[in-house]
């Protein structure tokens, strides 16, 4: 595919604004978070005081289990998001995902990525798509990771997203050999971080025997990115993309999916859809380290500010914390130990990582 730097700049003022203010959610398909149910403990002994949200995720310690996650770059609008959500994380105590740095290699200033004087202390992840890492050498990608002085990297998967696009990708063969590569080689953590569309049983099998060890489900019920790229499209392509708007493995399933083949994932970020406390509570019971929360905080942004975002932000954490009292949490480890009780049709879900497991004992 071939895609100029201006190309590349409209697409992401365009999906700033579409993310910002489009109908670009899922229709039927949902998170499947509410079909997570925590047990309530009317005797949790505990004070509320006692509660400790705190994590280490990537080898960084997180006030909170909330990573403001990936969304933009590459534009004069995306700076100055970049830079407000990247303050407030870092005060915080959050981590912060950037979105794709492809940009910089068709020459974007890499201005609209730095964030790292106003989140000194914060866990940021760099990103770039798998197809584009597989033509670069580990050098070169070590040189992105650099540019904006990332703690790890997020290797995006996004072949839904770009069988829509307009002039999108086709080809995403050596995707396992690139994230293999990438997670022997650089000196930062790789994450595989799908787009809106959740990693299933067999890619997540597929990811640990190549070496994965850190992983963002980014799953089906929150942003469609297929919606984004349809509202975009035109003729055939816009009639595919609404084929396929509600395309994907729902976050809930995503997490349970991948925290069953674990245990050698040591990081699971349960992104996609999530915009509450109760969201990042069930997601942390299922297996997940942290939540990642993407267009809720753009709009938020956009809406009212970052006075606006910080208010949302406080209501978040008192979710949070009130959700570990009244399950008898006092930190995240007992709260990922928590009984739940699953909906029927998360529990359907659940049970493709049996099914996966019996067919490849079966054909080996």
């Amino acid at each position: 595919m071939t895609d100029d730097g201006k190309g590349i700049s409209a697409r992401k003022a365009d999906h700033i604004e579409l993310c910002a203010t489009g109908d670009v959610g899922f229709r039927a398909k949902t998170t499947l978070l509410e079909e997570v149910g925590l047990v309530h403990d009317a005797l949790p002994e505990m004070s509320l005081d006692a509660v400790d949200t705190s994590t280490l995720v990537l080898g960084k310690r997180l006030r909170a289990p909330i990573l403001i996650a990936a969304m933009t770059g590459g534009t004069e609008r995306a700076q100055s998001i970049n830079r407000e959500l990247a303050r407030i994380a870092e005060e915080r105590g959050y981590g912060f995902g950037l979105g794709s740095q492809r940009p910089l290699l068709k020459g974007a200033p890499v201005a609209t990525y730095e964030v790292r004087d106003v989140a000194p202390g914060t866990l940021v992840l760099g990103n770039i798509g798998v197809v584009q890492a597989r033509e670069l050498s580990t050098e070169a990608v070590a040189e992105l990771v650099a540019q904006v002085g990332a703690d790890a990297l997020c290797v995006h998967l996004n072949p839904a997203m770009e069988l829509v696009q307009p002039g999108g990708d086709r080809d995403f063969s050596g995707a396992l050999d690139t994230l293999e590569r990438l997670s022997a080689e650089l000196s930062v953590p790789v994450v595989a971080k799908e787009t809106g569309c959740g990693i299933g049983p067999r890619a997540a099998m597929r990811l640990v025997k190549a070496g994965v060890r850190h992983v963002d489900v980014s799953g089906a019920g929150g942003t469609s990115w297929v919606a984004v790229e349809t509202a975009r499209a035109a003729g055939n392509g816009r009639a595919l993309g609404e084929a396929l708007r509600d395309w994907g493995v729902p976050t809930a399933a995503s997490v349970a999916i991948v925290r069953a083949v674990r245990p050698r994932f040591r990081t699971i970020i349960a992104t996609g859809g999530l915009s509450t406390g109760l969201d990042v509570a069930r997601a942390v019971a299922l297996g997940a380290h942290c939540g990642g929360i993407a267009r809720a905080a753009l709009q938020e942004l956009v809406a009212r500010g970052r006075e606006g975002v910080i208010r949302w932000l406080d209501q978040v954490e008192a979710e949070l914390r009130a959700v570990m009292l009244l399950v008898g949490a006092r930190d995240l480890g007992m709260l990922r130990k928590t009984p739940i009780v699953v909906g029927p049709e998360l529990r359907r879900w659940m049970k493709l990582t049996k099914q996966v497991r019996t067919r490849k004992k079966r054909s080996g």
